[in-house]
């Protein structure tokens, strides 16, 4: 377990410096220069992701089990997750999903997390989309009061929409059919 808090401290520590010190971001970006601080984002950012997965693939069998969901709340989660991929999809492909959205991939996230909370129970599922939900939950809130940032995105046409709704439930449709269990030994359905 203290693999995946690690990670989960290094990941989710990085990307709430938005959130808590947005002042001292920027400083840091300004002393560092934009580039260099990105790369230093990233390159925690993806170490910290690396033992998440680590981390929780070995907490996963031994971690206490904290509460038994019922087997209904499974079916809740294949529901909560059908807009997930699509949203996803629509943070880069900006049209009008992502205006009525305003963060597509916040809001994923957090959908992600709550149907996972739901139908999963061990204390490393807690932590781990528990962990991810708060985090979200706490940017979604965060980004509504800090001024917004200027983000490099393809153009905004209607056309965009379609593609993220094609490509998010095709991407949807394998996880739930055979990518779920491959990659992660789990089966959907």
């Amino acid at each position: 377990m203290n693999t995946l808090i690690l990670g989960l401290v290094l990941f989710l520590g990085m990307h709430a410096i938005a959130i808590v010190a947005p002042a001292w971001r920027d400083r840091m970006a300004a002393r560092m220069g934009e580039w260099p601080w990105k790369g230093v984002y990233s390159v925690v950012s993806i170490i910290g992701f690396v033992l998440i997965i680590r981390g929780y693939s070995t907490a996963r069998g031994v971690a206490p089990l904290l509460y038994v969901p019922p087997e209904e709340m499974r079916f809740l989660a294949v529901g909560l997750m059908l807009p997930v991929f699509p949203l996803l999809f629509a943070a880069y492909l900006p049209a009008r999903i992502k205006a009525a959205t305003k963060h597509p991939m916040l809001l994923a996230t957090m959908l992600w997390a709550l149907a996972h909370l739901l139908s999963n129970g061990s204390a490393a599922d807690v932590l781990l989309f528990g962990g991810f939900l708060v985090w979200a939950i706490a940017d979604r809130i965060s980004v509504a009061r800090r001024p917004p940032r200027a983000i490099r995105t393809a153009p905004t046409r209607l056309i965009n929409d379609v593609i993220a709704i094609v490509l998010g439930l095709a991407v949807y449709a394998a996880f739930v059919v055979w990518l779920h269990a491959r990659l992660f030994g789990v089966p959907v359905v």
